[in-house]
């Protein structure tokens, strides 16, 4: 018989079914009667001692958790260092485990946060603390090594084609007096995949968008804007979908926001879309509209893919069942066993090959001119946004969404000053 607590926690840019990873991970620890804890705000919450005790929230709400977005518990951006460098931060993360008799921790997030798991069950081995840790994957940028896609990343790709294709019709309707080039960010700081997800919303050359800038390629803007005017010419407008991590040749984001970075090291991007519409308009004299989508990517539940919705319950359920098996140091990824018909399933993956590798988008999913993607890159992509998840529709015609009590355990520890 299984013992002790199960500590879970959300890290990162959150996702429109990572609840349902979270759903899934309460469920079948409780069928297994583990008490689980959530930590507040990821690794912050563990360090401060902030912990959810999950048993006060009823099966039913569990159950909404699976068809609500956002991050029930709260997320963070925060990636510990090296056992040396944060030593303070582990023995202080050591002591709360202990304290909650914390057996099993589960970290829900993308490349950085399997690196903090990695590191967390290394922690444990230095101490000699009976902890098993396990990665739950979690990413709307699709680049996390090993699995086949990442769950949050087939909702993502379905909101941007349907997004695509819904405001394509919009500028076709008004190009012969208005519009001509519509441009669409998408995340995507290194890799292309949610850029080339738009790809799903055309089947030919013709069909919008017309043109992909992945980062994957150097970013020419002499050759962009004649292919822009091309377009146009051909066609009689222009959609254009654009990574915000897309670069130039000496590897400057077109986007740098000058923010500096992040608590993950990252650079602040933002305003590609902006950038590449005011450029059209000087060069070419034609009337743009661009559009930021940003956080509505992740966040659009009410779209959701149903093999996306799928997929995150199966990693929160294969984690728990990880954990409990003494699995340590593995994440649940998905693979892909067929194509037609589209089949998949989950095996264990050891942390250490996925923490710091970064997935790109393939180069033979990229066209040949390189603002497209090819028959391969579709193949790949088309079964990742198939089927309806729909959240339940209240009389006031929103989704019925659930709010957790959140209730805190009681702190054993004197309050953490790092």
């Amino acid at each position: 018989m299984a013992s002790g607590t199960l500590l879970y926690a959300q890290s990162g840019g959150v996702t429109a079914v990572i609840n349902a990873s979270a759903s899934a991970v309460i469920t079948e620890a409780r069928a297994r009667k583990i008490k689980v804890l959530a930590a507040r705000n990821g690794i912050l919450g563990a360090l401060r001692e902030e912990l959810i005790d999950t048993s006060k929230e009823s099966a039913a709400t569990i159950r909404a958790l699976a068809h609500t977005p956002g991050g029930a518990f709260g997320s963070c951006r925060v990636k510990l260092k090296s056992l040396e460098a944060d030593r303070a931060k582990y023995e202080r993360l050591l002591a709360v485990l202990k304290a909650h008799d914390v057996r099993y921790f589960l970290y829900n997030g993308g490349n950085d946060s399997a690196d903090t798991a990695w590191k967390v069950s290394q922690l444990a081995q230095a101490f000699d603390y009976p902890l098993t840790c396990i990665g739950v994957p979690k990413t709307v940028d699709n680049d996390l090594a090993v699995t086949d896609t990442c769950p949050g990343f087939g909702s993502a790709a379905k909101y941007t084609a349907v997004s695509v294709r819904e405001a394509a019709l919009d500028v076709a309707a008004m190009a012969e007096t208005s519009t001509k080039v519509f441009v669409y960010e998408a995340m995507g700081r290194h890799a292309g995949w949610l850029a080339a997800a738009a790809g799903l919303a055309g089947q030919t050359r013709d069909d919008a968008p017309h043109l992909i800038l992945f980062p994957e390629r150097p970013y020419d803007e002499a050759d962009f804007l004649a292919q822009v005017k091309k377009t146009v010419e051909r066609v009689g407008w222009c959609v254009v979908v654009a990574s915000e991590g897309i670069q130039y040749a000496d590897g400057r984001f077109v986007a740098d926001a000058g923010g500096g970075k992040d608590s993950f090291g990252h650079t602040q991007l933002g305003g590609v879309a902006s950038y590449l519409a005011g450029r059209v308009k000087d060069q070419l004299g034609m009337k743009v509209h661009w559009t930021l989508p940003d956080y509505l990517q992740r966040s659009a539940r009410h779209i959701a893919s149903k093999t996306d919705w799928e997929q995150a319950q199966a990693v929160g359920k294969a984690a728990v069942q990880y954990a409990l098996k003494g699995q340590n140091a593995v994440m649940p990824v998905i693979v892909r066993t067929s194509d037609a018909p589209f089949r998949w399933k989950i095996e264990a993956a050891p942390l250490s090959k996925v923490a710091n590798h970064e997935k790109k988008f393939p180069p033979a999913f990229i066209r040949k001119d390189g603002y497209g993607i090819t028959d391969k890159a579709r193949t790949y992509l088309q079964p990742l946004i198939r089927g309806e998840a729909y959240p339940p529709y209240g009389t006031d015609g929103l989704p019925k969404y659930v709010a957790l009590k959140n209730v805190a355990v009681k702190k054993k520890l004197p309050a953490w000053e790092g």
